[in-house]
């Protein structure tokens, strides 16, 4: 649990050094390059951490990237993903726009659609990788499969949710993130371990709010929180809330459903054994 502590500090150092030579680089800039490099290293010693704490010869399938087939592990959860980010945002835009709190502009330049494609695809994989491939792992092996998923949840919301939003707004966001932590992992389960699912939800709702925030719809300056969202984030506003709650409901309904038929056979299979 140290790894990713001591990655974003040793980014920091290594990224110190371009003071010198950049001395007038803004300090959001100085922060974005230490970032990027801890996530750098993240990548390069990911599968070697994998392979020890895991005891994984294949760490990236371990982790959900790759698989046996194309298709199945990366193409239709990928896109499953997008179309559950693109549901909830449709829904978010229907209703700004029949409630007179915003107006289509559709007027999204090739920098800003540039900007939404990276922030949904490097966004959505380096954030699943760290919380539904590396922490949920993790988290498994110390505290056990039973109380890693929600744990990781709970870890996603807090690292996510803003705290100088006032009480309220702030429990919103709070429980509008859980939940995403919480249908992230389910939908890694029924992926079958795939987290191109998971790439595909979250990057999804990353780079879609940014697009429809950045020329898609004018909002209005009056749009309710429970709509959009407090801290601007839509997933702590009440339609947010709900559209997790639902799509959890129906995950936790198609996960049991799944498990069925096995239980059946084994039921059939004690039935039919000797005494």
């Amino acid at each position: 649990m140290t790894l990713i502590p001591l990655l974003y500090g040793l980014g920091w150092l290594i990224m110190q050094p371009t003071v010198l030579f950049l001395p007038g680089l803004p300090l959001q800039w100085r922060g974005l390059l230490g970032t990027l490099c801890s996530a750098l290293l993240f990548l390069v010693l990911l599968p070697g951490w994998v392979r020890a704490r895991w005891i994984s010869q294949h760490p990236w399938r371990s982790l959900g990237i790759t698989g046996a087939d194309v298709g199945n592990t990366l193409v239709k959860p990928l896109l499953l993903g997008l179309a559950g980010a693109g549901a909830l945002l449709l829904l978010i835009s229907v209703i700004t726009i029949s409630g007179h709190w915003g107006y289509w502009l559709g007027d999204l330049n090739a920098e800003k659609q540039l900007n939404a494609i990276l922030l949904c695809l490097v966004v959505g994989l380096l954030e699943e990788l760290l919380f539904r491939g590396w922490l949920w792992g993790e988290l498994k092996l110390l505290i056990g499969a039973r109380l890693a998923l929600p744990i990781q949840a709970l870890i996603f919301s807090l690292v996510h949710t803003r705290f100088n939003i006032g009480i309220w707004p702030m429990l919103g966001l709070l429980s509008g993130l859980f939940l995403l932590g919480l249908v992230l992992a389910i939908r890694r389960r029924l992926d079958h371990g795939s987290l191109w699912g998971c790439v595909g939800l979250h990057g999804g709702l990353v780079g879609g709010w940014f697009a429809l925030q950045s020329g898609l719809i004018q909002f209005s300056p009056q749009s309710p929180l429970w709509l959009t969202g407090p801290g601007d984030n839509p997933l702590g506003g009440v339609v947010g809330i709900l559209a997790m709650a639902s799509l959890l409901v129906y995950q936790l309904t198609a996960l049991a459903k799944a498990a069925r038929p096995i239980t059946g056979a084994r039921r059939a299979s004690s039935k039919g054994a000797t005494p």
